[in-house]
């Protein structure tokens, strides 16, 4: 049982792909708005109440030089970005993020880089973004067009420095004491500013969790939260596994939690450390594409994962996992929010269109807002090549005061059979149903696409009746089925 930070239902924006540029931004569109933003794709993302947006990488972010991305577009250099193959033009940049994240309804949370660069360079950008004024740096700010401070809160120092894929990684001690030190000269120049170190980059790691331990025991006083960064997979259409691996985030989840207060412990510290679950989704469809693509393109179309139904109850079992420990999780970064392994996809100078994954995100985030309250869940179990004892029903129950509802979040894992659901709130008086949503589907592979872009999406089921008391329902969970249940209480 936890308050839900809004900021679980965060996403995430890299330089990759077309992420930006054909997705968030392509001047020329029909829709495109006098600073180039994509308005098409703007409402969309607005639909989502996305609270935050992680940016700029990534890996991506490992070799950014940030003085790059800011003044006039003109006089900025273009660049070999090593960690994707591509050239980046720098065409769009911080102050333009931020003015994207004002029309978006949205935040920043902003990435600096410790592969290539180090605290210098990290307090450097600190004071350039939220410094008032009086300074060189902030001043330039002020040149550049941005008198007031873009006063961004949230920063994550660096990205997956433990992973030899990522520029200038880092062993635990190399990078705990270089977070330790940028963390030091961040906040002296902004003392509000909150901060996330680096966790493992996954649990396939050799080094996890043994590196938790190590930065924390280096940094634990100066950061507030811990990543962690996880993506499922089924190359090999093994869908009662595949719909498991939710139980994999559970452990990941647990584990984090308890070398956070073992080295809380150890420091006899009275702070606790929370988690930012800062990259999780789906990964695995564009993999071999990816491979064809020749480098050193501007934007070419990497990791476009096309979703199909069974993704999305995947998607949604993760924010089921989520919630459930919503009491230390904090924030979190589906990632990531367009065309890049995204809920939302676009066609240069044409169509965007919400993928499956879409809806269950949409529903959590607009519905999932207040307290959690982890369900006495009686569901049947079984077996598959990886795991035992999963039940084939994952729910999560979040009761939102304010607006006098509770919404049960829930998935039937069963592939072949509908499941009876009983939703028991007897705690809350009387109760009334509000709605049953239910995104099911006959192919479990069925996709979304440009000439088909409903083809998957949630409908209202009629089928759930209250029990003789006011306070008791029954529901019916379609085979393989994405539900939310909606009441007033």
């Amino acid at each position: 049982m936890g308050e839900v930070d809004p900021r679980l239902y965060g996403s995430f924006i890299e330089h990759l792909g077309r992420a930006v540029y054909g997705g968030i931004y392509e001047p020329g569109h029909p829709s495109a708005d006098e600073q180039g933003f994509r308005t098409d794709v703007l409402e969309l993302i607005k639909s989502l109440n996305v609270p935050i947006v992680r940016y700029p990488g990534g890996n991506f972010v490992s070799g950014f030089n940030w003085e790059d991305s800011v003044g006039p577009v003109e006089q900025r250099k273009k660049r070999l970005e090593l960690a994707w193959r591509t050239i980046e033009p720098n065409a769009f940049g911080l102050n333009e993020f931020m003015d994207w994240c004002r029309k978006a309804n949205t935040t920043a949370m902003m990435a600096v880089n410790l592969g290539t660069r180090g605290p210098h360079e990290a307090r450097e950008l600190v004071e350039y973004a939220n410094h008032p004024s009086g300074t060189y740096l902030s001043d330039l700010r002020i040149q550049h067009g941005y008198k007031e401070p873009h006063n961004i809160k949230t920063w994550c120092l660096g990205n997956e420095m433990d992973g030899p894929w990522q520029m200038g990684g880092k062993t635990a001690v190399e990078y705990g004491r270089i977070a330790a030190e940028s963390a030091k000269m961040m906040k002296w120049v902004d003392p509000t500013i909150e901060l996330v170190a680096c966790g493992s980059s996954g649990t396939f790691m050799p080094t996890y969790p043994e590196w938790e331990a190590t930065v924390l025991d280096l940094a634990y006083e100066q950061v507030e939260y811990i990543s962690l960064h996880r993506y499922y997979q089924n190359h090999k259409r093994d869908s009662a596994t595949f719909l498991a691996r939710s139980l994999d985030m559970d452990d990941f989840i647990k584990t984090v939690i308890a070398v956070c207060d073992y080295i809380k412990a150890k420091k006899r510290s009275k702070k606790n450390i929370y988690l930012s679950f800062d990259e999780w989704n789906v990964w695995y469809h564009s993999n071999e594409a990816d491979k064809q693509i020749e480098p050193w393109q501007v934007a070419p179309p990497q990791l476009e994962d096309v979703y199909n139904h069974e993704d999305a109850l995947v998607v949604g079992c993760m924010l089921i996992s989520l919630l459930k420990r919503a009491d230390r999780v904090k924030m979190a970064c589906l990632a990531q929010l367009v065309n890049v392994i995204a809920p939302i996809m676009t066609e240069n100078g044409g169509r965007a269109w919400k993928q499956t994954i879409y809806y269950p995100y949409l529903h959590a985030s607009v519905f999932g807002r207040g307290t959690v309250l982890v369900p006495l869940v009686h569901s049947p179990k079984y077996d598959c090549s990886e795991y035992t004892d999963v039940p084939y029903v994952e729910a999560v129950a979040v009761h939102n005061e304010e607006a006098g509802e509770v919404t049960v979040f829930a998935v039937n894992r069963h592939l072949s059979e509908t499941l009876s659901f009983d939703v028991d709130l007897r705690s809350f008086g009387a109760a009334s149903l509000i709605e049953h949503l239910v995104m099911d589907s006959d192919d479990p592979y069925a996709v979304n696409t440009a000439d088909q872009p409903d083809r998957v999406k949630p409908r209202r089921s009629e089928g759930t009746v209250a029990r003789g008391e006011a306070s008791s329902f029954a529901a019916q969970l379609p085979k393989a089925s994405w539900n939310v249940l909606r009441f007033k209480v």
